[in-house]
């Protein structure tokens, strides 16, 4: 049985809590935070009695094999730097890093002293989202040309996390890189990126419109579109829309969780609604849904000793993507990745 210990009480916590509960093989054995009042509450609920407000006292009194680190990202470095230094694995909330030079820090720090480090990179690993990743990967609609992956919403995001108003940067760190992961599990590396954003709605700093053009490197383009501005009736929050053509068919993920394929002149039409575990509701159950499938990967990676899919490595790539739009937005030109 893996013992794990927590790092970071908010918001979000309660949905890692809730499944590292249904893991198999992982327990979790101590939880940390600095807000006294958070940790009481999260460790009474959840019933963890080993409570900490100092992160490193928590490593070095507690025998864990893995941190699971639920903070916001200037915490980050510091927090994966110390709980490689204890010899613990790792996944971490996105975003990974506030720049590029930290989230390098960060995968060197966990490759020197030998351990795993997964990004909770919750996206693609949406059940509907990741039935229509594993049917482009089998060769459904043979090789993809073309994705539209979009995610438009009037969703009030700000109601239960203020501080995503106050930022300089707001959709394409917060949502955008979700977007980006997908696109990039779909069709590959990405060579070049090309980004306009706006800003709506005057009570927020940062942008909340992107629309970003990527070409990859096999040569194929892909359309990645975000909008926490855009009122629609019925509201699909948090449904992330997919759009894909490949040489031998198209894959479509519709709102309602419809996913189409089409191939030889017919259409396969499936529901795949995510389950609604016991702990979650609508709408976020998506995303709940998607928190315990990443936990499983996790320690199903950390027993067959092998790399977790949305690693720290391959999280730079997303987070590349990420920088390279915001430059492209600043700068109106296209950004290529491999000059990042």
């Amino acid at each position: 049985m893996l013992r794990g210990g927590i790092i970071g009480a908010g918001f979000f916590a309660a949905n890692h809590l809730n499944g590292w509960r249904m893991v198999d093989g992982a327990e979790i054995a101590a939880l940390c935070d600095t807000d006294t009042g958070r940790l009481s509450t999260m460790g009474d609920q959840f019933g963890i009695t080993r409570r900490y407000t100092d992160a490193a006292q928590m490593l070095a009194e507690e025998e864990l094999d893995f941190v699971d680190i639920i903070t916001t990202a200037p915490s980050h470095r510091p927090l994966v730097e110390l709980a490689a230094s204890s010899g613990k694995h790792i996944i971490c909330q996105k975003p990974f890093a506030e720049n590029l030079t930290d989230a390098r820090a960060m995968v060197a720090a966990a490759q020197t002293a030998g351990k795993t480090l997964m990004v909770h990179e919750n996206f693609r690993w949406q059940s509907p989202v990741r039935t229509a990743i594993n049917e482009i990967r089998a060769g459904m609609i043979g090789t993809p040309f073309f994705c539209r992956a979009s995610f438009r919403s009037g969703y009030d995001v700000f109601s239960g996390q203020p501080y995503l108003a106050e930022g300089e940067r707001f959709i394409i760190e917060d949502l955008g890189i979700h977007v980006l992961d997908i696109v990039r599990a779909v069709m590959g590396d990405v060579a070049t990126v090309a980004a306009h954003t706006n800003r709506i709605n005057p009570k927020i700093r940062g942008e909340d419109v992107a629309t970003i053009l990527l070409s990859h490197d096999s040569g194929m383009s892909s359309v990645v579109d975000c909008s926490y501005a855009t009122q629609r009736s019925p509201e699909t929050f948090p449904q992330t829309l997919l759009e894909v053509d490949g040489d031998r068919g198209s894959l479509y993920l519709k709102a309602g969780y419809r996913l189409e394929i089409h191939t030889n002149g017919e259409v396969e039409t499936r529901d795949v609604s995510p389950e609604l575990l016991s702990w979650a509701e609508r709408p976020w159950h998506n995303i709940q849904e998607s928190v315990l499938s990443i936990q499983q990967h996790f320690c199903d990676c950390l027993r067959d000793g092998r790399q977790p899919e949305t690693s720290g490595t391959d999280n730079l790539k997303t987070l590349t993507l990420v920088e390279a739009a915001y430059l492209s937005a600043s700068e109106a030109r296209t950004v290529e990745t491999n000059h990042l």
